[in-house]
């Protein structure tokens, strides 16, 4: 048995989606343990281009068993569109639905818009997708669980409650009134309801059991570190834990070690919504790169910020996930550039950092580069890390000698077989 997280080390938009997708021929589970539809992961193999929100990255291999864990907070009507979108590509994903996982409602979508448009120049960038509405729910113990799909009498009676104390809070704080009716909500769980019911499991006693057979288990997070809701740039953060850490509990596996975490890091850094980022490149520079290496949201289509590889937001990273190894995507989008910039620590008030700081100090932080020279070669066909230009060879090096942690995976194309294993 093996057990394994993939987790994103920077903002997200990472590349973890693709390499769950390599690594998930070896599994036998894949499992995502928290967040919802706010993001995506992009994934390119033999059946074409997907981009997946809420279900796990190895749907694409039907022999593996994929888990929305109980972490999550799920739109149903999300998912279904997303299995039906898969389907008419002839995708029919082994899915198991947690009966613990809670259920992201359209009134959280209309809350979170409202909110972030009471914000105005001060929101925090949310995709709108009722996430943070949805965990604040269930913090305060007014959500509803997945599982209670099953059972429609109680379901009904407790959506009636929680509708009725939602349109209250929206008339008190936004002054909105009647945007939603009772009535709809229960038939739009209904109708989802009917299409997921089947998938509804207790996933816990799966996972249980696969672990006591000797299976391999692999965690997928969603976005990365500096969206954590504790270690991130708070509050430009999500609404749940991103750290590998947090696999078993939002996974729901007890008591059993986990062997690897891969901290999956892109080859310069981008980020997409509001808060703090130091080495953001010039807007020419910029720009050409987002063209060229597709940088637009998975989730939103919205342009990615693009900077130079920020070491000390990596290092963080890494070591706030616990990684024991690193995978570095898009390396393939840095050919033809003259030189190559790492930022190995902020400088700020005179002062110098080499360890990720609060928002405070990142807001007006400066960055310390260093210059390495760049490579023209197209590697996007090799297959070893010998093969590379030994200007690539030696970013990679740097690179692991600045984050601390080894190189074991170099991706260098989107498509699943485009990587080098060290």
């Amino acid at each position: 048995m093996s057990i394994m997280v993939v987790v994103g080390a920077n903002w997200g938009d990472e590349g973890k989606g693709r390499m769950v997708d390599y690594l998930a021929r070896d599994a036998s589970f894949v499992v995502r343990y928290q967040g919802g539809n706010n993001a995506g992961h992009t994934v390119v193999n033999e059946f074409g281009e997907f981009k997946l929100h809420l279900l796990p990255s190895g749907v694409f291999y039907p022999e593996v068993v994929n888990i929305l864990g109980p972490g999550m907070v799920i739109d149903l009507e999300g998912l279904v569109t997303e299995l039906d979108e898969l389907a008419a590509r002839g995708i029919h994903p082994n899915m198991r639905v947690s009966d613990r996982a809670t259920i992201c409602f359209p009134f959280h979508r209309l809350e979170d818009g409202l909110e972030e448009d009471r914000l105005g120049k001060n929101a925090y960038g949310s995709t709108r997708r009722g996430i943070a509405p949805a965990y604040g729910d269930r913090t305060i113990k007014k959500a509803l669980q997945v599982g209670e799909l099953l059972y429609p009498e109680r379901f009904s009676e407790r959506l009636k409650q929680i509708c009725a104390w939602k349109a209250e809070r929206l008339e008190a704080f936004y002054g909105k009134k009647n945007l939603f009716s009772p009535e709809d909500m229960a038939d739009w769980a209904r109708r989802c309801g009917d299409r997921l019911g089947a998938y509804i499991t207790d996933t816990s006693v799966l996972l249980e059991e696969g672990a006591e057979q000797g299976k391999s288990i692999l965690f997928e997070a969603q976005l990365g570190t500096l969206r954590d809701l504790n270690f991130g740039i708070y509050p430009f953060t999500t609404s749940s834990c991103t750290l590998a850490a947090y696999a078993p509990i939002g996974g729901g596996l007890f008591g059993h070690h986990v062997d690897k975490v891969v901290a999956v890091v892109k080859a310069f850094s981008t980020c997409v919504g509001e808060g703090p980022f130091v080495t953001t490149m010039d807007k020419e520079e910029a720009d050409a790169l987002r063209e060229f290496a597709k940088e637009y949201g998975a989730a939103t289509g919205r342009p990615r910020t693009i900077g130079h590889f920020d070491a000390v937001a990596t290092r963080y990273g890494v070591w706030a996930q616990g990684a024991t190894e690193v995978a570095v995507t898009k390396l393939d989008s840095l050919s033809g550039r003259k030189t190559l910039k790492i930022c190995t620590h902020y400088e700020w008030r005179g002062k110098r950092y080499d360890r990720f700081p609060l928002n405070a100090v990142l807001e007006e932080a400066s960055p310390v580069y260093e210059e390495m020279p760049g490579w023209n070669e197209d590697i996007t066909g090799v297959r070893e890390f010998d093969a590379l230009p030994k200007t690539a060879q030696a970013y990679i090096l740097k690179i692991e000698k600045v984050i601390g942690c080894p190189v074991r995976f170099v991706s260098v194309g989107p498509e699943r077989e485009a990587l080098i294993v060290r």
